[in-house]
C-alpha cells in the first residue's frame, strides 16, 4: 500500500517525511477554505440539518417516511431563494455542533435555540421563533395537575437529551428527579409506560402529544418561564455565508413566507417578526 513515506529513500531528512506528513493532512482542510455560499454554488445544492423527529419543525411520518413542518418548507424557500437543490441531512440536537464544525451540512434549519453554550461554537441568524417550556403529562396522572407540582419530591420528570430544557431543567429543578431521555427512547414512550410523571418541552413539540394522543395534557407555566429565541445555525467564521442567512430569515418575515408557513403548521402564536 503506498504511503506518503513510500518514496523516501534511506537516510532522506526528517523534514521531508514532516513535510510529507503536513501536506497529507492539509488536503482536507484546503477543501473547507473559503466560503460555505461558494461550495454550495459550486455544488449546485444546499445541505441543510434537520432533526426528523421534531412535530411541526422538521417531522417524518412514520406513516409515509415524508418529511414536513415548518422549516421542511422554509428550507425549500432558501434553496429556491439560492436557486440550487437542496439535501437534507439528519441530525438532531446531540450531534448539532459536530455535524456543523466537521461540514456535514451548511446549515441547521430546525428551530435550534439560541443557547449561551451554542453561541460559543456556533453563528446564528436573527431568531425567527421563540418558545416557553412546557410540561406534558398524562390524563390521568395524580402526581401533576399543575405547573406546582412538577417539582415536588416523589415526582420523575423526563427532559431529551440535548434539547434546552435538559440544562435548564437541571438548574430548577430542587426536589423532583430528573430522567434524561437518550435516543432511540423517546419522552412519550417513558410517559406512558409510568417511568416518569411529566416531561419537558416546547411549543411545536407539544402539539405532537395534542394532535396525536388523548391521553396526553398539557400543563403550562402560570408566567413566562424560559422563554428562547430559536434561530438558524451554521458554522463560525463565515460572515458572508451568515449574512446570507439572515437576509433571508429577514426576507421571509418581510413577505410573509414565514407567517403562512407557522400557519400552515400551527405555530403562528411563536413567530418572532
Amino acid at each position: 500500500m503506498s504511503t506518503p513515506f513510500s518514496g523516501l529513500r534511506p537516510g532522506s531528512s526528517l523534514i521531508a517525511v514532516l513535510v510529507a506528513t503536513a501536506l497529507l493532512h492539509a488536503a482536507p482542510a484546503a477543501a473547507q477554505t473559503g466560503s460555505v455560499l461558494a461550495r454550495v454554488q459550486a455544488r449546485a445544492s444546499v445541505r441543510v440539518c434537520i432533526w426528523p423527529d421534531y412535530y411541526g419543525i422538521t417531522y417524518r411520518n412514520p406513516r409515509n417516511q415524508q418529511l414536513t413542518g415548518l422549516d421542511i418548507d422554509l428550507s425549500a424557500e432558501l434553496a429556491k431563494d439560492l436557486k440550487v437543490g437542496l439535501d437534507h441531512v439528519e441530525s438532531s440536537f446531540p450531534q448539532l455542533i459536530n455535524d456543523l464544525k466537521t461540514d456535514r451540512c451548511d446549515v441547521a434549519m430546525f428551530a435550534v435555540g439560541v443557547l449561551p453554550q451554542r453561541k460559543e461554537q456556533l453563528s446564528f441568524t436573527q431568531p425567527y421563533l421563540q418558545s416557553d417550556i412546557y410540561a406534558v403529562t398524562t390524563v390521568s396522572n395524580r402526581m401533576v395537575r399543575q405547573w406546582s407540582d412538577i417539582d415536588k419530591p416523589g415526582v420523575v420528570v423526563a427532559v431529551q437529551a440535548g434539547t434546552f430544557m435538559e440544562p435548564v431543567m437541571r438548574e430548577h429543578l430542587k426536589q423532583a428527579r430528573m430522567q434524561v431521555v437518550q435516543p432511540p427512547a423517546t419522552r412519550e414512550q417513558e410517559l406512558e409506560s409510568g417511568r416518569v410523571d411529566v416531561f419537558m418541552t416546547d411549543y411545536p413539540y407539544s402539539r405532537r402529544l395534542l394532535d396525536n394522543a388523548d391521553w396526553a395534557r398539557l400543563v403550562a407555566p402560570p408566567k413566562p418561564f424560559f422563554v428562547l429565541p430559536y434561530a438558524y445555525a451554521t458554522r463560525q467564521g463565515d460572515p458572508q455565508w451568515l449574512a446570507v442567512l439572515d437576509e433571508f430569515v429577514a426576507r421571509i418575515k418581510r413577505d410573509g413566507r414565514l407567517k403562512a408557513a407557522a400557519k400552515r403548521h400551527g405555530l403562528s402564536d411563536i413567530v418572532v417578526n
